[in-house]
């Protein structure tokens, strides 16, 4: 069975973007180092060492993506290459964009009317394989729902004051088990937790 985590950047006040969704230097720390990072799609970046060591293995290990609508329409879908894993699950209410379909036909993305439909279908697409939920509104409802089976944050010594929240608007109390992996790379500190059931 998949093993569904929630995951991204996330400022030590919480957040996983500006207000106007830029992510400022979050994202700096893909850049600082020597060690080539790269995603079976061709997207490279150049970390550290320790850095590279704890984030190759769980890019490797993501067989599907579960994104939201906003993300979608703000990235343009990554132009058809998932950031991570083989596989895309929108959770959206319309369809994705006609234009975007045509210039794209062979994109591995997968719309779906829920949350839970989307869910499930990335279990399906994953097999026994990882599934990650992107943080913000989105993971906030799933996590919300009980959806979400682990937690991994890249946390960047940053304080951005408003923007994008890693939970999203999600106020409930739930526990997480002490962190299993805590690594310390430069200028950011990888998170790991499981949830508690």
């Amino acid at each position: 069975m998949a093993t569904v985590v929630m995951q991204a950047v996330v400022s030590v006040d919480g957040f996983i973007a500006r207000p106007d969704d830029s992510v400022g230097p979050l994202f700096d720390w893909y850049g600082n180092g020597d060690t080539e990072l790269a995603t079976a799609h061709g997207w490279t970046f150049h970390v550290s060492r320790t850095s590279a060591d704890y984030v190759q293995p769980f890019w490797d290990a993501i067989e599907v993506t579960v994104i939201g609508r906003h993300l979608f329409d703000t990235t343009n879908g990554w132009d058809g290459k998932p950031a991570a894993g083989d596989e895309l699950v929108v959770i959206t209410h319309r369809p994705l964009p006609d234009g975007w379909v045509a210039e794209h036909p062979d994109a591995p993305f997968h719309p779906a009317g829920s949350l839970e439909e989307g869910i499930t279908l990335a279990k399906e697409l994953a097999g026994d394989g990882l599934v990650c939920v992107t943080a913000g509104d989105l993971g906030g409802q799933a996590f919300a729902a009980g959806l979400v089976d682990e937690v991994a944050m890249d946390v960047v010594p940053v304080v951005l004051g408003e923007g994008v929240r890693f939970f999203g608007s999600h106020a409930g109390t739930v526990l997480l088990d002490d962190p299993d992996r805590v690594v310390q790379g430069d200028r950011v500190m990888h998170l790991h937790y499981t949830v508690r059931r």
